[in-house]
């Protein structure tokens, strides 16, 4: 490893470090100045973020990397404006820090409180996407936690210019210093000792490839939050409404392919199956989508491709799906749990003991009744903007807001109780 990009990583570790006990000592006010001052600046400067963004993507496009990651990496003027009203959103939302999670009494002479606390320094390590420099940063500081950023080096100029202008904001506003760093490197040297510094760092969260993300779990030193990959499912029951089941499953395919909660694989109940696919496909053939399916599902649609077994276990991030008629209920929840990533699924469903066995049986992080998968997201779940969505069970599940940045801590008060 470079030893200058390791020591260079570790100072920035060290001085996050330090900003997080500052940021831990502020109110809510004081905080919401910071936000503020940051999308204000951010507003000011959307041209010049949006030159920067169009030099990392003409390189993406000249190293040819796929269109999925250029989508990702990709800024316009709408969504910067998201960006800035994640920022607003976030600014609105109550502080979870102090707040008291549950207060027991124990005993007459002592009072026991378990409330919020910053977790401390977060360090995101992420691809493609700049919009997560912005809402990471937003909602570790409104925690109450310094964050340390490492994005890709596909979006190496639009980070470091909007780091550049919620930084310079943040000070101004009162912002401790290093309460937000920027590894200003494309070199992986730099990731390598991010994963190691836990006498640093409190929290590690990676987003991106299923690849990358197993990698930083199988070697970080530092806990891990992980952004699992989105395999996700919409299952049309026989009970479901046809005009519905077709909208639903439109736009979780094709309003934005390359996101992980866009769906992967539909699954459509036999004794509708003849009504739905010959309307559906015409419209994902419109939308050029390549469809895949089981045999029934190609004698129902003759245009319909084969589907291989590895198809069902495959994340596309494309305009793709693959597409199998199922016998029952059963057959459907049995398909989601052994290909799903445990990300996003739904079900269409007018039978309401239906939905509910659905959601009873389905080992996933959100579950959807007649609802698209793609509406797992932090600001439309109320959370302002998210941090990622995590597939794992502890210590934060689904999309992540500033709750999931926060623990706990015991505060124990008495007259002198002792033990005895």
């Amino acid at each position: 490893m470079d030893n200058e990009i390791k020591q260079t990583v570790q100072l920035r570790a060290r001085a996050a470090k330090d900003a997080a006990v500052k940021l831990s000592a502020m109110d809510a006010q004081q905080k919401n100045n910071i936000l503020a001052a940051m999308a204000e600046a951010l507003q000011q400067n959307i041209k010049e973020i949006l030159f920067h963004n169009e030099i990392d993507v003409q390189a993406a496009k000249d190293a040819k990397i796929t269109s999925t990651l250029i989508d990702r990496l990709t800024l316009n003027e709408k969504r910067a404006a998201d960006i800035i009203a994640g920022v607003k959103n976030v600014i609105l939302l109550q502080d979870p820090v102090g707040t008291v999670v549950e207060e027991t009494k124990p005993s007459f002479d002592i009072d026991v409180k378990k409330i919020r606390v910053p977790l401390g320094v977060i360090a995101m390590i992420y691809e493609a996407r700049p919009n997560v420099t912005v809402d990471a940063a937003m909602l570790c500081l409104k925690a109450g936690n310094a964050v340390i950023l490492k994005g890709g080096s596909e979006a190496l100029n639009t980070n470091r210019i909007l780091v550049k202008i919620i930084y310079e904001a943040g000070i101004k506003a009162g912002m401790p210093e290093g309460a937000v760093q920027f590894i200003d490197t494309a070199d992986r040297s730099a990731v390598q000792e991010l994963l190691h510094l836990d006498n640093y760092i409190d929290l590690l969260i990676p987003r991106g490839s299923e690849e990358f993300v197993n990698f930083v779990k199988k070697n970080a030193t530092v806990p891990v939050l992980s952004h699992g990959k989105g395999l996700c499912h919409t299952y049309i029951d026989k009970d479901a409404d046809i005009d519905m089941s077709v909208n639903i499953a439109v736009n979780a395919k094709c309003q934005r392919p390359s996101v992980c909660n866009a769906m992967e694989t539909l699954l459509v109940h036999k004794d509708i199956a003849d009504k739905i696919l010959p309307k559906l496909c015409e419209i994902y053939s419109k939308e050029n989508v390549e469809i895949k399916g089981c045999e029934i599902s190609r004698n129902i649609v003759n245009t319909i491709k084969p589907a291989e077994e590895k198809d069902w276990s495959t994340e596309y991030l494309d305009l793709k799906v693959s597409i199998k008629v199922v016998n029952s209920l059963q057959e459907a929840i049995a398909h989601i749990n052994k290909y799903g990533s445990k990300h996003s699924e739904a079900i269409v469903t007018n039978d309401k003991a239906t939905a509910d066995k659905f959601v009873a049986e389905v080992d996933a992080a959100a579950v959807f009744i007649n609802t698209s998968t793609r509406l797992h997201d932090g600001s439309v779940f109320g959370l302002g903007c998210e941090i990622g969505i995590s597939t794992q069970k502890l210590h934060a599940r689904g999309a992540m807001g500033i709750k999931e940045l926060t623990t706990t801590k015991y505060v124990i008060r008495s007259n002198g109780t002792i033990r005895k």
